[in-house]
Formats: C-alpha cells, structure tokens, sequence
C-alpha cells in the first residue's frame, strides 16, 4: 500500500525541528485557518480562538479524522507564518493573528 502524503510544517523558533503532517489535513486546515483570520479583519483574532473557530468550518468527517485538533492547528499555523502567509500582530499580548 503507498504511503500518505505528507505536507513539512516548520516552526519559525530557530533550532526546532519540523513535523510533517498528512497533506489532505494540512490543505484542508490551511483554508479553515486562512479563512477564519481573514474573517477577522485588521484587528487579528485571537490565536487562543483559532481552533474553535477552525472547528466550525470543517466537516465532521474531517473533524472525525483529524485526531488532535489543536495540535493540528497549530502545527499549520506555525507553516503559515514560517511561509509569511500569517503573522502576529507586534506589540500585542496576547497573540493575534492576521494575514501576511
């Protein structure tokens, strides 16, 4: 049987290694997560806020699937802003989160 894509996700704290995650769940948080922030507007949402707000726009087969939402999400997220896609917004505690 092959092998599941899988999709690198990096960190940007220097000297932590990646994690590579399946494709499909990397794609399919990567629209929720894009999605949601983009909902959000200039002022960011709160990064505490991101997986419940991730939760009620993916499927429930996909939640079925996932395994562990949080870890998930943020695991996708840390890509995100690696790939300049997100970025916290300076200056502000706790951590929001807008487009790049």
């Amino acid at each position: 049987m092959a092998k599941e894509p899988r999709t690198e996700c990096r960190t940007p704290t220097p000297d932590k290694s990646s994690t590579t995650i399946p494709t499909w769940k990397y794609e399919v948080l990567e629209t929720a997560i894009l999605q949601t922030v983009d909902e959000a507007g200039h002022e960011g949402l709160l990064f505490s806020d991101l997986p419940e707000n991730v939760r009620d726009k993916l499927s429930s087969d996909a939640l079925e699937k996932m395994g562990s939402l949080g870890w998930h999400v943020t695991t996708v997220k840390l890509e995100l802003e690696v790939r300049g896609v997100l970025k916290r917004l300076d200056g502000v505690k706790p951590q929001r989160l807008v487009l790049g």
